[in-house]
């Protein structure tokens, strides 16, 4: 079993970073640090102070308490919409690898129409059918990150469909849902963790360029993409409104993707990359 020591510094960095904005964000709207977000703290577009630690929005409410709902808001939406994605994804992707055949050729022709959309279109596509709002974001980073998942599962599992003990327990008259379950699923559990962290980097990305452009969460809830649009229109005169959120959506962004790499770096040691 991998030690968490085992693991290299810039993995330990980025969970770090993780979780300190998943516990900044809970105890923000468990204790109301900064006050609340919908509650006028000062004047407009005051910036960073004593009073009021990230400064005011147009409106005059206090930044930090609006930016730890927002990093709660952006998360959970990703973190729900990937959750759904794992679960169709590698569905679709054992059945695709265990059959092959037509139905893998169906399930993966289905998947390349849809991965030709750039994200952020399909998304647009997805919020023009269902109207702005959350539902629409979860839909959206489903079927924006489902097509390579599906893919990448898919090629694991046909790779595994194809060993010795796999074609023993077909001989031995296995019933094909057990041996999906049973012996592929456990085999693909790496690819499915890789694959999953970079549809959860992707995910905050669609759900935040849903908010800019303004079909995803809606006011007064506050989510990174919405706060960032807000701060742009007043980049000039309180570019403190735009720093913060932008500042913690790279940061996650980046925190996720390093995890990623951690993790594809040991679950295929044949193509390591060390990163430090």
């Amino acid at each position: 079993m991998k030690t968490w020591k085992s693991y290299d510094r810039l993995m330990r960095g980025a969970v770090g970073v993780l979780v300190a904005l998943v516990l900044a964000s809970l105890l923000g709207q468990a204790t109301g640090i900064g006050g609340r977000p919908d509650t006028i703290a000062g004047p407009r577009l005051s910036p960073p102070g004593s009073g009021w630690l990230l400064g005011t929005d147009n409106l005059g409410r206090s930044l930090l308490p609006r930016l730890l709902e927002g990093i709660g808001t952006t998360l959970l939406l990703s973190s729900l919409a990937v959750a759904g994605t794992a679960v169709i994804s590698t569905t679709l992707g054992i059945v695709a690898g265990y059959r092959g055949g037509r139905t893998a050729e169906l399930i993966l022709r289905i998947g390349d129409v849809l991965y030709a959309f750039p994200a952020i279109v399909l998304a647009v596509l997805v919020a023009a059918v269902l109207g702005p709002g959350r539902g629409t974001a979860l839909a959206a980073i489903v079927l924006v990150t489902v097509p390579l998942m599906t893919r990448m599962v898919g090629v694991a599992a046909r790779a595994v469909a194809r060993r010795e003990f796999v074609t023993a327990a077909r001989i031995s008259g296995v019933p094909a849902r057990t041996i999906m379950v049973r012996h592929i699923l456990p085999n693909v559990a790496g690819t499915i963790a890789v694959q999953g962290t970079y549809a959860l980097s992707v995910g905050i990305l669609v759900e935040g360029g849903l908010s800019f452009l303004g079909y995803g969460v809606q006011l007064p809830d506050a989510s990174l993409g919405l706060l960032i649009q807000e701060g742009g229109l007043y980049m000039v005169g309180a570019p403190w409104l735009i720093v913060a959120p932008g500042v913690v959506l790279v940061a996650a962004v980046m925190a996720i993707n390093l995890v990623g790499d951690s993790l594809r770096d040991r679950f295929e040691p044949r193509e390591t990359r060390s990163l430090v």
